[in-house]
């Protein structure tokens, strides 16, 4: 412990404290490449490694994490460098305490070594290696310990029984979550923070993985140990492509807002972790200067008030398709996405509610940032089977190999199924079983072009096949880019290879949808429009700051801003709604309205919306 600082602990007792942003992402920024040791730059580099940590002290972190994340003997031998856990951890701590001054505090990191890999070892096989490489970062003289982003409780719980013997310096436990409120395997946050801390944490809390908006819904929705401190080091936002490259969405200044709300939920080690930079910590440390910590109050945890909806009998008929159908009068598409758990009706529920509205018929994606759905094929039958509701499936190129690509086509012709849309799909690493592989055999214009072939009776491998398939088939389209003659390119590539319509991301101002029809009325297919409803302003800055391909207007955030949440939020998203469809109905004949959180009776309102206007709109051009 340095002379002159309190312990952490007793510091944390009455202020707050910010913590660095990612090391990895600011040396990949000062030019280290991707695919290296990271931790063994303390070897051959420590001046770059020092001058990321200078960078975060000087943007006023006064937490230093040790680039040690993974300077395990696992992770290490996959560069040969096993022998030297020891040296690099300790030189490690070196290099941050020079940065560190007299008045920060350095935390040895210490990492998952499971790291988002599935299972595969008994857990006991790691003790070791945490011991190692905690004896190694005590020795050197570390402030405390940070054991982060370890997406399986039952592993950090190992980690703090090996490491708890061996110190009385302060202990920071966060889990990294793929989904809000429960750890991969399968705790809740209220009982994973209970054992944590009864297992010797003195601070526990939330890192990577997700972005300031969900680890915060985290928060809000978790009973904490009564006396608990809590951290929270978020990602930038997601990690997505835009404009042909992976990035971050999150910018400082929303940082800096996140920070605030963090607060509020009574944390105070606050910092960053994927994707942040030392813009984003000065911006966390600008926001929260002066002020002190804010004592927890746990919520009353309460169940979901989606409305009930009862199934009743919707008579089975032919339809033409949607493509045919566009062509003469205005057409509804639906998304609603498939249920994450095994129970299907209550998503029939909401199909029957949205068919019953005018809903020309309902999308459904495939496993949508790769994270796993009930299939969309089976409910897709179901759908079509009880009642009578046209599906139209997303088709990723993630999940399937070329054999399973063609299996899975060739089922859903043999159940009648032949509207789809073709996307590429989110990387399997960013979803909830970060272990899975992509396999991307294909991207979405081969597979576009091989549907097609289908469509000729001729198989993948060029087979003959006895009959020919019959499938509409859609691309995706974004036009919230900043260069939109690149994007238009894109999808001219995809109506050259057979796509018979287009879906674009949800948009979110009139001008936009003006700027989307002058873009795309030259490509001679139907373009339906997409419009999602906001339903809060915690909502609307997620959707705007963290998720990829979409894009807030401010006046939409400023409207959010205006109102009380709840039902009053979501009364002022359909009516911001309704406008953007008073000017979309003028351009397009295809709408594609989007179920935000399977608030089904929202968008149903919308649908019977879409009907009366576009009546209005048919009767006075006769």
């Amino acid at each position: 412990m340095t002379t002159g600082k309190k312990d952490l602990r007793e510091y944390l007792q009455d202020h707050l404290l910010v913590g660095d942003g990612a090391m990895a992402t600011q040396l990949h920024r000062l030019g280290v490449p991707l695919g290296v040791s990271f931790e063994e730059l303390s070897l051959s580099n420590p001046k770059l490694v020092q001058e990321v940590h200078d960078s975060y002290y000087a943007a006023g972190a006064r937490l230093l994490e040790t680039n040690t994340y993974s300077a395990n003997r696992d992770s290490l031998s996959r560069y040969g460098l096993e022998h030297r856990v020891a040296r690099i951890n300790r030189l490690a701590v070196k290099i941050a305490r020079e940065s560190a001054r007299d008045d920060a505090y350095v935390a040895g990191s210490i990492g998952s070594i499971l790291a988002g890999r599935v299972r595969k070892k008994v857990l006991d096989e790691y003790r070791d290696q945490y011991e190692e490489q905690a004896i190694a970062l005590l020795h050197a003289g570390v402030d405390g310990i940070i054991l982060e982003t370890f997406l399986d409780l039952e592993e950090l719980l190992m980690a703090l029984e090996v490491i708890r013997p061996l110190t009385d310096a302060p202990l920071i436990a966060q889990l990294a979550t793929l989904e809000v409120g429960r750890t991969r395997d399968g705790y809740s946050l209220t009982d994973a923070f209970g054992q944590l801390k009864q297992a010797g944490a003195d601070i526990v809390g939330l890192n990577c993985r997700l972005g300031p908006a969900e680890i915060l819904r985290s928060f809000e929705n978790t009973q904490v140990p009564h006396g608990a401190l809590l951290s929270a080091f978020p990602n930038a936002g997601r990690l997505g492509l835009t404009d042909g490259e992976y990035a971050y969405k999150s910018t400082p200044d929303y940082f800096g807002q996140s920070a605030l709300r963090l607060r509020e939920q009574g944390i105070r080690l606050i910092g960053g972790c994927c994707g942040t930079t030392p813009e984003h910590v000065k911006a966390m440390a600008d926001a929260l200067e002066s002020l002190e910590p804010q004592e927890r109050i746990n919520p009353a945890i309460v169940p979901g008030d989606r409305p009930q909806v009862t199934v009743q009998s919707i008579r089975d008929q032919s339809k033409p398709s949607i493509v045919e159908r566009v062509k003469t009068e205005t057409t509804v598409i639906v998304e609603f996405d498939p249920p994450r758990d095994l129970d299907a009706e209550s998503f029939l529920d909401g199909c029957c509610e949205l068919h019953r509205a005018g809903a020309d018929a309902i999308t459904l994606a495939d496993n949508s940032l790769a994270t796993v759905r009930m299939s969309n094929m089976a409910l897709g039958a179901l759908m079509k089977s009880r009642h009578g509701i046209d599906p139209l499936l997303h088709i990723a190129c993630r999940d399937r190999n070329l054999i399973g690509q063609q299996s899975h086509l060739m089922g859903l012709h043999a159940l009648g199924i032949d509207q789809i849309l073709v996307i590429t799909g989110d990387p399997s690493r960013f979803g909830d079983l970060p272990g899975a592989t992509s396999v991307f055999d294909v991207t979405s214009f081969d597979l576009i072009r091989m549907v097609k072939q289908l469509n000729e009776g001729v198989s993948f491998a060029g087979r003959p096949l006895k009959q020919k398939a019959q499938f509409i088939v859609g691309a995706a389209f974004n036009p919230n880019v900043r260069q939109m003659d690149a994007a238009i390119a894109r999808l001219e590539k995809k109506v050259e290879a057979g796509a018979d319509y287009i879906m674009t991301q949800p948009v979110y101002d009139a001008e936009s949808i003006k700027q989307v029809y002058e873009a795309t009325k030259h490509i001679g297919i139907p373009v339906f429009i997409g419009i999602m409803p906001l339903t809060s302003l915690r909502n609307a800055e997620f959707l705007h700051n963290e998720v990829p391909g979409i894009k807030l207007s401010p006046e939409a955030l400023e409207r959010m801003r205006a109102v009380e949440q709840g039902e009053a939020a979501r009364q002022e998203g359909i009516k911001m709604a309704k406008e953007l469809l008073d000017t979309a109905i003028q351009y397009f004949k295809g709408i594609y309205l989007i179920t935000p959180f399977h608030y089904s009776s929202m968008v149903a309102e919308l649908v019977q919306y879409v009907r009366q206007q576009s009546a209005l709109v048919k009767t006075a051009t006769h």
